[in-house]
């Protein structure tokens, strides 16, 4: 199983990036789809997620309205449009997948993949 991110880079404060994270390996069409950041210093925190099967989403709160979540089917592929950035979403970007939802945390996810960065300046 491989979870491939990319897309990440710098972008001025009150810009967009795409993120990107392949999926390969197995069938994820039963898998919640998720992104989870970590900024220096900082613990792993979900940003959002995504049920492969029916689309159904779900956002951390700081990132409702901003961020939005989406699965390309026909790719395997699923993205994060970030909008409206900010110098705190500076992170590293993880794309990971869960059997199970997940729920939202770190602990819930059965597969990681390597991250991508994210470095947004004032």
């Amino acid at each position: 199983v491989q979870l491939q991110a990319s897309g990440g880079g710098l972008v001025q404060a009150g810009g967009s990036l795409r993120l990107s994270c392949a999926a390969s390996g197995r069938t994820f069409s039963g898998y919640t789809m998720n992104w989870f950041r970590q900024a220096p210093g900082k613990e792993r925190e979900f940003v959002a997620s995504i049920w492969w099967a029916s689309g159904m989403t779900h956002y951390a709160d700081s990132m409702k309205g901003r961020f939005t979540i989406s699965r390309d089917n026909a790719k395997n592929t699923v993205h994060l449009q970030m909008t409206s950035l900010k110098p705190e979403d500076t992170a590293v970007y993880y794309c990971a997948a869960a059997a199970n939802n997940g729920g939202g945390s770190v602990g819930g996810m059965d597969y990681w993949g390597k991250g991508t960065l994210v470095t947004v300046s004032s």
